[in-house]
């Protein structure tokens, strides 16, 4: 498999050194040359197939040959290594539990698999590796532990001041080691702005071997559409119907994820993007026009995004044609007022505690199946609820019990530097820390 440049398709690159570089010139995305599609026979039955099996059969292509069978094998194996159930919430709606993985989010699924294929790609090389990243919220403390204490692997995150939960900040910044975390005093946007500017600067890569870890790394995106496929396995063994899949979007990452496994033969009636405040994509659909906006804080705080990144990519799926994607694709935007009247009802009436990101993609399907009834589907739970617990406590007047390894972790002290959201401070910690 080889993979394009979105913004310059004359730079053409393998999975490794897609997975490696992170983005291409003119910070552009990489993208595949081509969608291999999945066999009849195996969607049908993937009752049939063990979860390695189904992880492997998605994810070889992508990587050819550029890693062995037994070894992708071992590391698809590695990456899906705790349970990821699909549970029923009421008649209509499920959702697939993706918070059962080591720092409590789905974004442990793809921070797995690209620490593994990094670490497989960059065995014996002479320069230190830096991994550059931005987070929202749960991608830094995936990475961070994903790429902790790993021989010659440092990691950068940079994460907004005061706009992620206790818990997620404790996940990325009281490692220590070779993780380092950078305190923004800005949005997530302007964090992802400056890792983007970090790999376009001359002497920084000159001096640096740079790679990211957001999910604009392919080796992060494409993972992702495993749990599609867990979630069809058990779906197919208890309903006829097709499913709408509602999905928390932030920096589209995941439902472009989702939607690529779509286009290559995953069945699905319909894909939510289930956006906070931070409405670009929803209003998107709704005009045509796309308008970045200023991010906007809110409860659920890993999709306060204002330029999603991945949005490029869902285009260049749908040839950029505005209306084969808006038929496919739906958009809501949930205030965090509504966030906090889902979570308390699903309580009550359901006994089941959902998170503000997941209570934002659940209040959005069941918005949808009331605008085309006779639907079912489910919904991504992207982070469990003890990482939010003031407003899940709050919501459902119910403390949540905190795991033991989250108690350790939340002894331990917070190590993190203080910058500005400008680009030579960054410049200047790249470099003098090397």
């Amino acid at each position: 498999m080889r993979y394009y440049n979105l913004k310059d398709h004359e730079e053409i690159v393998d999975f490794k050194a897609a997975a490696i570089k992170g983005q291409g010139k003119d910070k552009g995305l990489f993208f595949p040359e081509n969608l291999p599609l999945f066999d009849t026979e195996f969607i049908q039955n993937l009752h049939q197939y063990s979860d390695v099996e189904i992880a492997y059969q998605c994810m070889k292509d992508f990587v050819g040959e550029k890693i062995p069978s037994e070894i992708l094998k071992k590391i698809v194996s590695e990456t899906i290594n705790f349970n990821i159930p699909l549970r029923k919430i009421n008649d209509d709606i499920s959702v697939l539990e993706l918070f059962h993985g080591p720092t409590l989010a789905f974004k442990d699924i793809g921070a797995g698999f690209m620490s593994r294929c990094l670490s497989y790609f960059l065995e014996g090389q002479q320069k230190k590796v830096t991994v550059l990243v931005a987070t929202s919220g749960d991608t830094g403390g995936a990475v961070a532990h994903g790429f902790y204490d790993l021989p010659g692997i440092e990691v950068v995150i940079l994460y907004p001041k005061n706009r992620v939960s206790p818990v997620q900040e404790k996940q990325l910044t009281a490692l220590g080691k070779n993780i380092y975390a950078l305190e923004v005093n800005g949005s997530f946007d302007d964090c992802q702005g400056l890792v983007k500017q970090a790999f376009s600067d001359a002497e920084i890569n000159e001096q640096l071997f740079l790679t990211s870890a957001n999910s604009i790394n392919v080796a992060r995106w494409l993972p992702q559409q495993i749990y599609y496929l867990l979630a069809l396995k058990q779906w197919q063994q208890t309903e006829n119907k097709t499913p709408v899949i509602a999905v928390p979007s932030g920096n589209f990452g995941n439902i472009c994820a989702g939607i690529l496994a779509h286009l290559r033969g995953l069945p699905a009636e319909h894909f939510i993007a289930a956006c906070n405040a931070n409405d670009v994509i929803p209003e998107y659909l709704k005009t045509e026009k796309f308008n970045s906006k200023k991010t906007v804080a809110t409860l659920s705080n890993a999709m306060d995004v204002g330029a999603p990144s991945n949005f490029v990519r869902i285009m260049e799926l749908f040839n950029n044609e505005f209306d084969l994607l808006k038929n496919k694709i739906s958009g809501y935007s949930i205030n965090d007022e509504k966030t906090m009247q889902t979570i308390t009802k699903v309580y009550k009436e359901n006994h089941y505690i959902l998170d503000p990101h997941s209570a934002v993609a659940f209040a959005s399907l069941e918005q949808y199946l009331k605008e085309n009834p006779g639907k079912k589907g489910f919904i991504l739970g992207t982070a469990h609820p003890v990482k939010f617990p003031d407003a899940v406590e709050n919501a459902i007047k119910t403390k949540i019990e905190i795991p033991q390894s989250l108690e350790n972790l939340m002894k331990k002290e917070k190590k993190t530097v203080e910058i500005n959201s400008d680009f030579e401070e960054l410049r200047r910690f790249l470099l003098d820390k090397n």
